[in-house]
């Protein structure tokens, strides 16, 4: 018993002639019967086994670099019948997917099922041996993957360029970038949270099973501003909506706190963001509500949008918000104090440093602004798509 554990767990790691050697030195060392021991623990025939003594004792020597003789060993199966690789392609050619012009393609069958249909159109074809001829013919196992959120814009580069030399002239001219967005909203409660951390051997942190809304103790809505010139984090934690009224007050709120304080003489402020949801290029209270921040700070509000498709890109994704999942991965956000001290806790050796703080307003939801108050708004949009990149200056207030 101990010799076929031996064999099982060496001979997988050699090629074919290093096997037949070994196995026939094993069978060598042994005083009598050794073909036969080695024969019945390893699996491997009698006629293998003396074809290694053989070579071992000078006979039949093969020639250099090869592990067997020219024209060796069982034919392949596609040599015996050419028929089956045509059959093969022809059974996957139906559901291929992929771009045709790309050398790897992949299949939603599996190597069982094909070997099943082989096996009712007559050939003789095991599901490893279809595995092995799928690989010939440039195909490979294929997980689902998160791709971009649509069909790219044919002016995409074209407005990062944009974007880009908006903000290095900002930059330039010492006026604040902020890159903006709202985090995936997180049920506050003892549920569990993605990721590992070290832990005192036999001790878990316990969770509920299940984490149903009904079970939480609310939600918390994370609006992230993220300063690009500092560094630096704010995240305005709210309980409700995810609206527009909401992010702007974000950013009224990292202006009020953070931005005027940094930024004390500056005239102008840019944000970039993506162009869908709270902060979308189509939604109109996002832009009523930056009017009246404008109003109120003196500020001309410029905004850069990114390109459709793309708002995994945004600066505030991979600068901010990927930390914060690190800062808190494992921990059960128990509580919203709980998660305000992982926020401000959040730091990088880049010097990333992050204010976070509680917001307990209430956002509804379907807020309409008419024709007539969007008209009225002191928009001044750019001669490339002015969708996408415009300035709102303050109105001339009237004072009683």
């Amino acid at each position: 018993m101990e010799l076929v554990m031996k064999y099982q767990q060496f001979l997988p790691h050699l090629n074919e002639q290093q096997r037949r050697l070994y196995l026939a030195s094993e069978a060598m060392s042994m005083k009598e019967g050794g073909i036969t021991l080695v024969h019945k623990a390893s699996g491997v025939s009698r006629v293998t086994i003396t074809r290694g003594i053989q070579e071992l004792q000078g006979y039949r020597a093969l020639p250099k670099g090869r592990v067997r003789n020219i024209g060796g060993g069982r034919k392949q199966t596609i040599e015996k019948d050419p028929q089956l690789l045509i059959a093969l392609r022809n059974l996957v050619s139906p559901t291929t997917k992929g771009d045709p012009m790309r050398l790897v393609l992949w299949t939603d069958k599996s190597t069982r099922v094909l070997a099943d249909v082989l096996h009712q159109q007559g050939f003789v074809i095991s599901h490893r041996l279809v595995r092995d001829l799928l690989l010939c013919l440039g195909f490979s196992l294929k997980a689902n993957k998160k791709n971009i959120e649509g069909v790219s814009h044919i002016d995409r580069d074209a407005q990062f360029h944009h974007i880009n030399t908006t903000c290095k002239t900002f930059e330039k001219n010492g006026n604040p970038i902020i890159s903006v967005d709202c985090k995936k909203k997180e049920l506050i409660g003892n549920f569990k949270n993605n990721g590992r951390e070290w832990q005192p051997k036999g001790r878990n942190e316990v969770v509920n099973v299940y984490d149903f809304k009904n079970l939480s103790d609310g939600k918390a809505v994370p609006y992230g501003v993220y300063d690009v010139l500092r560094n630096a984090g704010f995240v305005n934690v709210g309980l409700d909506h995810d609206t527009a009224s909401f992010a702007v007050e974000s950013i009224r709120r990292w202006w009020s706190s953070v931005g005027k304080k940094l930024y004390p003489d500056t005239t102008k402020l840019l944000i970039t963001s993506d162009g869908g949801g709270s902060n979308g290029v189509r939604n109109r209270l996002w832009k009523k509500e930056l009017q009246q921040l404008s109003n109120e700070t003196k500020l001309s509000i410029t905004v850069n949008h990114l390109p459709p498709a793309t708002s995994k890109w945004n600066k505030i994704e991979h600068r901010l918000f990927s930390f914060i999942s690190i800062n808190w991965r494992a921990k059960p956000l128990t509580s919203l104090e709980t998660i305000i001290e992982l926020l401000n806790h959040t730091t990088t050796k880049e010097g990333l440093t992050v204010i976070a703080m509680v917001d307990q307003h209430a956002y509804p939801t379907k807020v309409k602004v008419s024709e007539e108050e969007f008209n009225a708004l002191n928009i001044i949009r750019d001669s490339f798509h002015g969708e996408w990149n415009y300035t709102i200056k303050p109105q001339n207030v009237k004072v009683n």
